[in-house]
């Protein structure tokens, strides 16, 4: 409930930003700070919370204000490219990628009270958002800012471009943070995996080889094209989700290893394409907006299977929440296919 309230948090963040235009009135950078100095006070402030009635508000409100800090960002670093774009994003992506292992990483040396964890990932959040003000000058490619108008702030999914890669981008959610989630609980199940400090470093690897794929995927994304790149890691994911589904039980520990490697590596890989095709297709007065709305809209995809993962496992069996996970590639596969169509049918 902890981890679905930062995601709720982080959807409606997201679409007040869109909707009230702060996302193309504010500059990013200034967004980003406000952003990073408000999730730092609301992270810190759980220090304060003797149960859930205060956490989970402030769980939320550490959700809201990173609404402000990720479309932002990604809006910034595609100010200042357009070759290469793609992989631009898979670089700040694979940042967010090692960032979301590093917890893991702790595990390694041993437990740590919950408030140090608490005062030191604030401490970062702030110093995070106060780094950004050092960026001197503007990208080349900077978007035009625009006033507000209510009427204009959902433009976006009028667009099919836009619409399509906001579902490839709800099937690459679908999948994603239940495998960060989940991957170390995973591990830990596995047979030959004798200590919690084993299993926090094996997932640590397995989620942060994907800071590789984010790179790999971002250059096939200006090689191919943004959505034969998205097309190729949903592939390489949802196949090998469904293969450890169907046999995980059936193969040595190392393999199961190996392959949650694999799945790590191309589970984020897309990502950052699914982005860069929003600020190539959405009008470019309205990038802001269209970027929290996909985000918004992955988000909330989130918070289903952060619920069906565990639920499945209690009651059912980690073969069958694996298999679950297929869902969302699907989705993905047929959103970039038709996207792909798309794109032939313009060039003819």
């Amino acid at each position: 409930m902890l981890t679905i309230a930062v995601q709720l948090g982080f959807v409606l963040g997201a679409v007040a930003s869109a909707a009230s235009g702060l996302s193309d009135r504010v500059p990013n950078r200034t967004l980003i700070c406000c952003g990073a100095i408000g999730a730092s006070a609301a992270n810190v402030a759980l220090l304060l919370a003797s149960g859930f009635e205060l956490a989970l508000p402030l769980r939320f409100l550490t959700g809201v204000f990173l609404a402000a800090v990720y479309p932002a960002a990604m809006k910034e670093v595609s100010t200042w490219f357009m070759r290469g774009r793609g992989q631009a994003l898979g670089v700040m992506i694979g940042a967010l990628t090692l960032g979301s292992a590093l917890p893991h990483a702790v595990g390694i040396f041993g437990q740590m009270q919950w408030e140090q964890v608490i005062v030191i990932t604030s401490v970062m959040t702030a110093v995070g958002g106060l780094l950004i003000l050092l960026v001197k000058g503007k990208g080349a490619y900077s978007f035009a800012r625009r006033p507000f108008r209510f009427s204009v702030a959902f433009n976006s999914l009028r667009n099919r471009d836009v619409v399509l890669a906001n579902l490839g981008y709800m099937g690459h959610m679908w999948e994603l943070y239940a495998m960060w989630a989940f991957v170390g609980a995973f591990i830990a199940s596995l047979p030959s995996i004798s200590s919690e400090a084993l299993s926090s470093g094996l997932a640590f690897v397995c989620i942060g080889v994907g800071a590789l794929g984010c790179l790999v995927g971002g250059v096939l994304g200006d090689r191919l094209g943004r959505a034969k790149s998205a097309l190729i890691c949903l592939v390489f994911s949802g196949g090998t989700v469904l293969f450890l589904g169907l046999f995980y039980n059936m193969l040595a520990t190392p393999v199961v290893i190996v392959l949650c490697a694999v799945w790590g590596f191309w589970v984020i890989a897309d990502s950052a394409q699914f982005s860069a095709l929003v600020t190539e297709r959405a009008d470019p007065i309205y990038v802001g907006g269209a970027l929290s709305l996909q985000l918004a809209f992955g988000y909330l995809t989130t918070m289903a299977t952060l619920w069906l993962v565990p639920t499945l496992v209690a009651h059912v069996s980690w073969n069958a929440a694996l298999i679950s996970l297929v869902i969302g590639p699907v989705v993905g596969i047929v959103a970039m296919r038709l996207a792909i169509s798309r794109d032939r049918k313009n060039q003819q």
